[in-house]
């Protein structure tokens, strides 16, 4: 399994009304088997996962671990109740708070369930990171 603590940015890609995808860049962490994304609630991709849960993700793929995966994203709008995701987010981004509505509004969290690797292999976090 490929380590992902030192990936700063993965794709997401959602499915708008129409079919089309919309693929975007966004911060994320591993914990428990899920890939979590912190988002404005309402940006885009959340609108386009409230109508349909289906998404892809890609990490690193620039590198020579590529990892792609397909899933169903959860959005979850009381933030407060995964304390352990708001603390990875915030030590592998240097202290951002997802949390945070100052800039962008109400927030929330995506957490992806992977149904399938297309490439490589469940990531994972360094136990020191």
């Amino acid at each position: 399994m490929a380590d992902t603590s030192d990936q700063e940015c993965a794709w997401l890609t959602t499915l708008r009304s129409d079919g089309s995808p919309h693929t975007t860049p966004v911060w994320f962490v591993v914990h428990r088997h899920a890939i979590w994304i912190g988002s404005a609630a309402t940006n885009v991709k959340v609108r386009n996962l409230a109508a349909d849960s289906r998404v892809s993700v890609a990490i690193d793929g620039s590198g020579f671990t590529p990892q792609v995966a397909q899933g169903r994203a959860r959005i979850h709008r009381d933030l407060a109740t995964f304390p352990d995701v708001l603390s990875l987010f915030a030590r592998k981004y240097r202290g951002w708070d997802v949390a945070d509505e100052a800039t962008d509004g109400e927030r929330v969290l995506l957490q992806i369930s992977v149904d399938r690797w297309l490439l490589g292999s469940e990531p994972q976090v360094r136990s020191d990171s």
